[in-house]
């Protein structure tokens, strides 16, 4: 309790005083006693800050009181956006501003987080506000929720998961929910959904787990998959897995588990329901963890089966090949997920070894310790059995899978031991990790991952490393000396290559814990010794590794030696001694090498040690410096800037490595490495390594300004001089970009000084004079390309004195530093919450130097400039030299980097105090994510359709950031004056260039480039991205310290880089838009000019710079829009290309799209003329028009006109003070607004009409597909003129045009009926409310015993009192009601007079020669092949019109639509007239669906003898397509009493074995099948069918085989169904049945006599036939029907209907047919059902039999083919069972395999070797042990208990091979070559079991000996068999044989000498 207090306390303090000064609260009465639950809704959090964000800046931060005004008034700008309905504009800005204020690291107090989350949640899911606001939303409440220590579930927030059902069902339902809105940006997206779930469903209600049932479970059903997978999505991502509080039954798990398990088990073969589930299991065993309430055991919250089930599903998962096997997964299944697709989660970023690994590590509990079964016996049971697949050798598609598994787990236990260990896991004591299970857990995945270090593949390998470096933390003895012991061998070069860079990369990510880990820490120093030679100008990427090894190492130990002023210890000699004898023990003991530095060295010895191994570290300094600039010499020239080379790698990390290395010298070392890298400066110009040499020399100045200045910048400066003066450099000007070799020795001195006085503080102020001087002297002096070098310099200088940022890299505190270094600060880990930072905080001396040099520098560059410009320079612009170019370029690009150098100096607000009076204001918003407030990308312009009187300026707010300037002083004055005359000098540039230079590209550039400076480098330098570099890098550095469930456990200089960035990012913060003034207008109307300017550069550069002016200016966006509509207007009227261009990409591709689609003042204009552009004759222009048209229909999308909001969660945020007056006004605004822009898009879409008629058809689609956008809207619906366009363009003589207008057609045909249906209503519209005549629930008898079996039997007859459409009532649970269709609706849709006006309209125009046209394009031939198919948009606008033409709404009558059908009939000789004619009927059909009975039976007579005649007689293959696609339209989803004739008379078919019309025949069983396969389970005339096709199984056409197989296969599918009455029996059921339910696809007796009753007809037949006849047979054709059958259902969920009949009477059958060979196709259907066996999932205790046949078979079937082929199943069997199957089954497997090792037959023998080699390899360990010791013995003794009779003279060889014709062997002689074969290949089968371990185990090297001594010199196969055996030992350990060949005892290796390794040349 004390303690909680104590946090409390703590917590409490973070909240008040650790934000910054409070006030003082002497004077104010004391505050009553507190309610702990009020203080904790005021707490921010659970868990206080780790990092001291406020106290760690080097100025005064805002108070915590200023903070939260600023959030209340955020707040309130809020909710007055949501309610005045303002979301795509205010809402939005206000989110992005909250975001901004959260990434600033400020908190609000839980219960307004609650608040905050509460509305998000309802936003992300309002109906009617636009989908792009809402994935923004979306994205807000997950940043709201992102950690789980902000709010605890149930206790702080509870949130509702309906919302997000109902938005679900509206896509993965849209059947059952009816509406799917037409128009666009209503509905979420899947993947926005999945994600919102993903952060919600922590905090669903777990009370709710019953109803989540009710909801979900009803939707499944098989008979049409999609339903089980859509039931299942939505159980994972609906449901509560959080444990209830109290211990009520049906909300615990082994409640319900039992259910979900069967509902696994009703869809076998997916792996998408292997994933589903795995996924839901793991959140549920994480959830439930900690609670006491959910009863935990050995196999966490599962039950012994259930646990083996997963496990066996985890094994399926991993995708690991077993001999010849197939996959385990059917691709037929998950095909069928339909819709229930958009359901799973992504699969890269949710990898299904997360959540394995996730299940598996939240199961653990110390029970698992001492019971003999558990999760963690089973998870060694997994390793071992794939461990061999972790070998570099063994790589392939599973070795991902692998790696990323094993990294899983390790993450998840080191994050679930350091949250157990802090307290953050507040988890029952008995099932916290001890240290037994931590060993244990290490010990299990220790191999592997030393394999997986060593990999091919880089993926996996650095997965490994992850893994290594997660266990050495967890247990650094059991992985250090294993580490080392691999690790010494390849840093001294004993082995191959590829393991010394492996090896580099392991230290580096162990380099932590053995600095830290007592006498492992010893050996660092030899570490770096031997990793020097890594450095290696040859091999770039292990030079990289080293690096970053050093890196790692001089992060965490001070390169400081010890030994100094000790006389205990001198020099290195102790610490050499030590590691040389700890180096022999480790090659000595191999790789089990034990070290227990703990016990067996003692702290006073090690310490003697570790002092004594650091006197070396002066000479390695000496050496890595050395190494360093070797490489430097010899580094190649990097192919181009930024492109990812080794090169540029290596030069990138040069610098991340001296960091830390210069930073934790001592002193003297610190003066070594200084005079070392000055004296290579100034001896050494080497051009490529110019850049990595000035990083170096960067590192070496921050680190020791003093020091390094006075060595460097003397020496440098007169080079500089002695360049210039003595060699000419920089004399002369060159083209490209390559240094000329004159000027290389100057780059090379100016790069150098440059980065030396960057980031480097006051240091600097000593040499003020001489950098002026020589600043102004180069300037003077130099032209060419150095000219950018020294304006960098000055840009760096200009940094270095004006911004604030870090001094301090050193890795510990002064103090520290002071009291002298020990042993003890060896990575030690710095106090967060204690550190003082030395921070440059610029001094007046310093601002006044930099505001000297911006003068001296600027003044001199805008007068040269202006001189250019007027003439009045010597230099003359005469076109011929490029001089006055490169001048002016190298002014302006001088500028730029003034400008952003002294960035930090501009008051951002200095703009809003001389405001130019504009009423326009379009304000920009900001954005941050976290870490960085970056402002959103996207324009927030005030919604307007003209300039509104109201539009205000949103508040800003500025926070301190330590601005170092007063206003109106002097500096200040100064600074902005220069500010102010740069822009109006580069506007006199434009201007100039404009006119005279318009074709200088390589002035406009810098001059882009310039301005973009100006606008943008104002409190921060923008344009540089610092923000971003500076985080991505620390990003980067940060990684390998990072510790998953630990906080910042960082070394102390990145620590202080944090706070740093922290400072940046206030920086950025402040960075708001700034008003407009007259010089911002004027050059963002510069950029405007020549953003279409005639040449591409010039433009792509101005558009660059344009889009961040309008960024930065606020009302910029409004200023340019004009100016670009009339340079597009102009350029169509022109016919100039490049102007269409550059306005096109300024209009549409940036942020301007959406201040356009928002300001209808331009919109209308724009469209108009962009159709225009789109007419133009050039090819470049056509492509941009195609790829923006999209962008063009948005702007006449709908505007958000009402969401539908729970009030009561919006007023939460509500202000104390009214706003309503403001709400009003702003409502008003916002809905005049939206009315005055939708009656603009009503009017432009009525002038577009008219332009779509008259134009060509490419403008014509254009323009057609513009008008739709504009013009369709719930309200009206459509103008007269459109409707009249889109009725008639329906038969446009043009196809594309025609398809077009049809799918708008039926777009408003379905408006029509969406309004009328939501009872004309947007709002119904929106909440999917409905009013269908026709649609109604019907109550359900479900307790009547009967209901089930009455509700079938109905489907049978024709009538009924409703319809039943929907597949999934009733199949797996009842519900009270379901949703029914009336059979003779009386009444219609209620129209109103809208929609009656545009339904009689359309049908005015639709007579009879509409029809007529229509029907003959119909028959037309189709363009593409692609088009030549059942055209459903056809149909759908067909189905319309008869719609009408039922009404009487159109002209034409039914009796015209017969005649105009006949004639597109013609005699359907042609397969265009059937295409037609199936369209035509559909439609017709599809128009009759909903309508009263007599309507449907008129259509009926005329259609159905129609489709009779065809399917009877008129199917050719060309047109069978068209009817079966006509059937799946006319059937599918409906109630087969619908289609009653139809499907009555395709039942009453029958196959006619006379017949010789094979297609027509198989046609027609295709057709039925189809029929089935749509109606599933409601198709109840199956009988009859059933008995036909099992009558005519050997049925002599192919063709009809293959229709019957599959039939068969479906109609025995669809008779399965469970129907439970409700969800409360399912979930008893399956609990009382068994932990894992019932046992679905029990075949009935029925079912079960017809399968004995075929198989007992096709073993009559095979007697009957005669061998090797190869005519067919009944037997073959018969065979052939029943394994199309079988393989048809065991591809498919329901393959387990099948296994009882697996073993006695599926398997001989099989085999008896693999052996026909005179038909190969039946041997290869019989070979591929043979094949499926193993991969159909068996319960536990369900394949005894199966197994038993399989021995049964393999010993005593009389033919060596099935014998063999038996054990193809043998292993795969073994191998995936291996957590069901029983000790006594897997003893009698491999029993079987060592008897088949005596088999007559060679092939079986060598079959059963490799059987058993397998079997062992995948065996659990402590199975593995026994029997390799009982086989070892049994073996052994064969082969010696059967010696060879000595060699009669006769013959030569083993068996058969006589020296004469007549002598053969005696059939004892052959016994005993069995025998001894047997027993060679038994050996054989034990070693190649183990092909990589190495060192081999302990018992191998006796068996080689045994084979080699006692069988190597048998002739024959024994002899060969033997070598074979030594061979492949030998080859398969090349990488690991110095270490292997330890193993074998002298006397060992003098048996093999000879035949185990041999010369190779031998």
């Amino acid at each position: 309790m004390e303690g909680n207090q104590a946090k409390l306390a703590e917590l409490m303090a973070s909240l008040e005083e650790k934000e910054g000064p409070a006030d003082s609260r002497a004077t104010s009465p004391g505050p009553g006693p507190r309610d702990a639950n009020e203080v904790d809704k005021r707490l921010a959090r659970n868990r206080p800050r780790t990092f001291p964000y406020f106290k760690s800046l080097p100025y005064d931060v805002e108070s915590q009181v200023q903070r939260h005004e600023n959030f209340q008034e955020i707040l309130k700008e809020l909710y007055i956006s949501v309610e005045a309905g303002d979301f795509a504009v205010g809402a939005l800005h206000w989110t992005r501003e909250l975001k901004n204020w959260l990434g600033l690291k400020f908190d609000p107090s839980k219960e307004d987080r609650v608040k905050l989350v509460n509305l998000y949640y309802e936003l992300a899911l309002a109906p009617g506000i636009d989908s792009t606001a809402g994935e923004r939303f979306a994205s807000m409440f997950m940043v709201l929720t992102k950690r789980k220590h902000y709010l605890r579930p149930g206790t702080d927030l509870t949130l509702d998961w309906r919302p997000l059902l109902k938005e679900w069902k509206g896509l993965v339902l849209p059947s059952e929910t009816g509406m799917m809105p037409v128009q666009g940006g209503v509905r979420r997206s899947p993947k926005t959904l999945a994600k919102l779930c993903s952060f919600a469903q922590l905090y669903f209600d777990p009370q709710e787990i019953p109803a989540v049932f009710e909801e979900t479970l009803p939707y499944f059903t098989t008979s049409f998959a999609e339903g089980a997978f859509i039931a299942v999505g939505l159980l994972n991502l609906l449901f509560p897995t959080m444990p209830p509080t109290e211990a009520i039954e049906q909300l615990l798990p082994q409640n319900y588990l039992p259910t979900m398990f069967h509902l696994w088990s009703l869809v076998n073969r997916s792996r998408v329901f292997d994933t589903t589930f795995l996924d839901l299991f793991s959140r549920l065993a994480r959830d439930s963890l900690q609670s006491l309430v959910v009863p935990f055991s050995e196999f966490g919250i599962h039950t012994r089966e259930q646990s083996s089930t997963i496990f066996t599903a985890i094994l399926r998962l991993l995708d690991i090949p077993v001999g010849q096997a197939s996959s385990p997964y059917s691709s037929v299944v998950d095909v069928g997920a339909g819709l229930g697709i958009m359901l799973e989660r992504d699969s890269k970023k949710h990898p299904v070894a997360h959540q394995i690994a996730r299940w598996i590590v939240m199961s653990l509990s110390p029970a698992c310790l001492d019971r003999p079964a558990s999760i963690m016996t089973n998870l060694e049971g997994l390793i071992e059995a794939v461990e061999t697949f972790f070998h570099p050798s063994n790589s392939g598609g599973w070795t991902k899978n692998l790696s990323q598994l094993v990294f899983y787990l390790t993450d998840f236990f080191v994050m679930r031991w350091n949250r157990e260990e802090s307290g953050e896991l507040e988890m029952p004591e008995e099932r916290k990790v001890n240290n037994t299970l931590k060993r244990r857990f290490v010990v299990c995945l220790r191999d592997v991952v030393f394999m997986g270090i060593y990999g091919k593949s880089g993926t996996a390998v650095n997965f490994s490393l992850a893994s290594l470096q997660n266990l050495a933390y967890l247990e650094p003895d059991l992985i250090l000396p294993g580490a080392l012991q691999r690790i010494y061998p390849s840093m001294q070069g004993l082995v191959e290559v590829h393991r010394t860079a492996s090896s580099l990369r392991s230290l580096q990510v162990l380099a932590k814990t053995m600095v830290r880990t007592k006498g492992f820490r010893c050996h660092v120093t030899t570490m770096l010794g031997l990793a020097l030679p890594g450095i290696d100008a040859n091999d770039l990427d292990k030079t990289l590794y080293t690096l970053s090894y050093f890196q790692s190492v001089c992060y965490s130990i001070p390169l400081h030696d010890l030994t100094k002023g000790r006389d205990d210890v001198r020099g290195s000699m102790l610490a050499l001694d030590w590691i040389s004898s700890e180096v022999a023990r480790m090659e000595e003991q191999g790789a089990d090498v034990q070290i227990d530095y703990k016990n067996g060295l003692s702290d006073m010895d090690e310490e003697l040690v570790l002092r004594s191994s650091t006197a070396s570290f002066p000479e390695f300094l000496t050496s890595f410096l050395g190494k360093v600039f070797t490489l430097l010499e010899n580094l190649p020239d990097a192919s181009r800037p930024r492109s990812g080379s080794p090169e540029e790698n290596v030069v990138n990390t040069l610098p991340a490595t001296f960091t830390p290395l210069l930073a934790s010298l001592s002193p003297e070392m610190y003066d070594l490495a200084l005079n070392k890298i000055a004296d290579f400066i100034s001896n050494h110009v080497i051009n490529q390594a110019r850049d990595a040499m000035a990083f170096i020399c960067s590192t070496v100045a921050k680190i020791d300004p003093a020091k390094a200045l006075k060595r460097l910048v003397p020496v440098l400066i007169q080079s500089i001089r002695t360049e210039i003066d003595d060699n000419a450099a920089a004399s002369t000007r060159n083209t490209g970009t390559d240094v000329l070799p004159r000027d290389r020795a100057l780059v090379w001195s100016i790069s150098m000084l440059s980065m030396s006085v960057v980031h480097v503080g006051d240091a600097v102020l000593q040499y003020r004079t001489e950098l002026l001087e020589i600043a102004t002297y180069m300037q003077q002096k130099c032209i060419g390309l150095p000219t950018t070098h020294i304006s960098n310099f000055v840009h760096h200088l200009l940094l270095n004195l004006t911004g604030i940022y870090t001094i301090d890299y050193s890795l510990y505190e002064d103090d520290v530093l002071a009291r002298g270094l020990t042993p003890q600060d060896w990575g030690a880990i710095p106090d967060v919450q204690n550190m003082t930072i030395k921070w440059h905080v610029p001094n007046k001396e310093e601002i006044e130097f930099a505001v000297e040099l911006l003068k001296n520098q600027g003044e001199r560059a805008l007068q040269q400039l202006q001189a250019l410009t007027n003439g009045t320079s010597n230099i003359k612009r005469d076109g011929v030299g490029k001089g006055w170019s490169d001048e002016v370029s190298r002014n302006l690009m001088l500028l730029r980097l003034l400008l952003s150098g002294v960035s930090v100096l501009f008051d951002p607000t200095i703009e809003s105090q001389n405001v130019d009076a504009a009423s326009d204001n379009d304000i920009e918003m900001t954005d941050a994510d976290g870490t960085a407030p970056e402002r959103d990308e996207e324009a927030d312009d005030d919604l307007q359709m003209g300039p509104s009187d109201t539009d205000k300026i949103k508040p800003q707010f500025i926070y301190a950031s330590g601005y170092q300037l007063k206003e109106g002083d002097g500096l200040y004055n100064q600074v902005h004056d220069f500010r102010e005359r740069t822009g109006r000098v580069l506007h006199e540039v434009h201007q100039f260039l404009v006119l005279k230079q318009e074709d200088d590209v390589a002035c406009f550039e810098p001059l882009c480039m310039a301005y973009k400076s100006w606008f943008i480098d104002v409190g921060i330098e923008r344009s540089a991205h610092v923000l971003d570099r500076v985080t991505k890098l620390l990003a980067a550095d940060i990684q390998p310290y990072k510790v998953v469930g630990l906080r910042k456990e960082y070394p102390r200089p990145l620590l202080l880089r944090r706070a740093n960035v922290y400072h940046l990012q206030r920086l950025r913060h402040n960075s708001y838009p700034r008003q407009k003034s007259a010089l911002s207008k004027q050059l963002a109307l510069d950029l405007a000019q020549s953003s279409v300017s005639a040449y591409r550069d010039v433009r792509r550069h101005a558009q660059s710079a344009g889009e961040a002016a309008l960024k930065a200016i606020v009302g910029a966006r409004t200023l340019v829009v004009p100016i670009f509509i009339t340079a597009l207007e102009a350029g169509v009227r022109q016919n100039d290309f490049f102007k269409i261009k550059g306005a096109i990409y300024s209009l549409l591709f940036g942020s301007l799209n959406k201040t356009i689609s928002r300001d209808w003042r331009y919109a209308p204009l724009l469209i108009k003329t962009f159709l225009e552009a789109s007419t133009v004759d050039r090819p470049s222009i056509q492509k941009l028009c195609a790829g923006s048209t999209m962008l063009i229909i948005d702007l006449g999308k709908p505007i958000e006109r009402l969401a539908i909001l729970n009030r009561a969660v919006v007023h939460t945020i509500a202000p104390e003070q009214d706003v309503s007056p403001i709400i009003e006004e702003s409502r008003e605004i916002t809905s005049r607004k939206r009315t005055k822009i939708e009656d603009r898009k009503a009017e432009l879409s009525d002038e577009l009409v008219d332009l779509a008629r008259e134009s060509h058809w490419r403008l014509a689609s254009r323009t057609g597909a513009i008008i739709l956008g504009l013009g369709l809207r719930f309200e009206r619906i459509a103008s007269e003129n459109m409707i009249d366009l889109v009725s008639r363009g329906a038969i446009d003589s043009h196809p594309s045009l025609r398809l077009m207008y049809a799918q708008a057609f039926v777009a408003l045909m379905s408006l029509v009926d969406y309004r009328a249906i939501a009872d004309h209503s947007y709002k119904n519209f929106l909440s999917s409310e409905q009013h269908l005549p026709i649609k109604f629930e019907a109550a359900t008898q479900r307790n009547d015993p009967n209901w089930t079996s009455d509700f079938l039997s109905g489907f049978a007859k024709p009538d009924t009192e409703y319809y039943i459409d929907h597949d999934y009532p009733g199949w797996l649970v009842w519900n009270k009601s379901m949703v029914a269709y009336k059979s003779n609706p009386t009444e219609d849709l209620n129209y109103d007079e809208i929609e009656k006006s545009v339904r009689r309209q359309i049908g005015s125009i639709l007579d009879r020669a509409w029809f007529s046209t229509f029907f003959e394009y119909l028959k037309q031939e189709p363009r593409d092949s692609a088009a030549d198919r059942f055209g459903l948009t056809r149909v759908m606008l067909l189905a319309d019109s008869f719609d009408l033409m039922r009404s009487g709404e159109s002209v034409v009558k039914f009796d015209d639509i017969k005649e105009l059908t006949e004639s597109v009939w013609g005699g359907g000789s042609d397969k265009h007239q059937h295409r037609a004619t199936s369209e035509i009927l559909g439609a017709l059909v599809a128009s009759a669906d909903n309508e009263a009975a007599e309507y449907r039976t008129k259509i009926w007579n005329y259609v159905f003898p129609k489709v009779q005649q065809v399917i009877s007689d008129g199917l050719t293959p060309e047109n069978l397509t068209y009817w079966s696609s006509f059937l799946h339209w006319v059937v599918q989803g409906k109630d087969p009493r619908r289609v009653w004739p139809l499907v009555e008379w395709l039942a009453s078919l029958r196959l006619d074995k006379d017949s010789n019309a094979a297609f027509k025949e198989g046609s027609k069983i295709k057709l039925l099948h189809g029929c089935i396969a749509d109606l599933g389970w409601h198709f109840q005339l199956e009988k009859p069918i059933i008995d036909d096709f099992l009558k005519y199984i050997d049925h002599p056409y192919k063709a009809v085989r293959e229709a019957v197989g599959p039939s068969l296969s479906d109609l025995f599918r669809t008779r399965y169904h469970e129907s439970y009455k409700d969800v409360p029996t399912l979930i008893q059921s399956q609990k009382e049945a068994s932990s894992l339910g019932t046992r679905p696809y029990q075949p009935s007796e029925e079912f079960t006599n017809t399968i004995h009753e075929i198989f007992e007809r096709l073993e009559k037949w095979r007697q009957e036939r005669t061998p090797g006849d190869q005519k067919p047979s009944p037997y073959t054709s018969g065979s052939k029907t029943v394994l199309l059958w079988l393989d048809s259902t065991l591809s498919s969920f329901e393959c387990t209907q099948l296994i009882p009949f697996f073993p006695n009477v599926f398997m001989e059958q099989l085999l008896y047919m693999m052996d026909i060979r005179e038909d190969q196709e039946l041997q290869g259907l019989a070979y591929m059902v043979f094949r499926q066996f193993p991969n159909i999932p068996h319960r536990l205790g369900e394949d005894t039999e199966l197994i038993a046949a399989m021995i049964r078979i393999g010993k005593a079937s009389p033919s060596w083919h099935q014998r063999l082929r038996v054990l193809i199943n043998v292993q795969v069997v073994y191998f995936r069972r291996l957590f069901l199957i029983s000790y006594e089954q897997q003893m009698n497997l491999l029993e079987c395999a060592v008897s088949m090792l005596e088999d007559t037959q060679l092939e079986v023998r060598l079959g059963a070797s490799a059987t058993l080699s397998g079997m062992i390899r995948c065996s659990p360990s402590a199975l593995r042990a026994q029997i390799i010791q009982d086989f070892v013995k049994r073996f052994t003794k064969m082969l010696l208990d059967s010696p060879l009779p000595k060699k009669a003279k006769k013959f030569q060889s083993g068996v058969s091979t006589p020296n004469t014709g007549t002598s053969t062997p005696t059939p004892e002689h052959n016994k005993i070559v069995l025998k001894r074969h047997a027993a060679v290949l038994g050996l054989g089968a034990l070693v190649s079991a183990f092909p990589y371990m190495s060192p081999p185990p302990s018992w191998i090297p006796e068996v080689l000996t045994t084979l080699a001594s006692k069988a190597n010199n048998d002739p024959g196969m024994v002899g060969n068999s033997v070598k074979n055996i030594l061979s492949d030992f030998k080859k398969t350990r090349q990488d690991t044989w110095q270490i292997d060949l330890k193993a074998f005892s002298q006397e060992q290796a003098q048996d093999l000498d000879g035949v185990l390794w041999k010369s190779y040349f031998a």
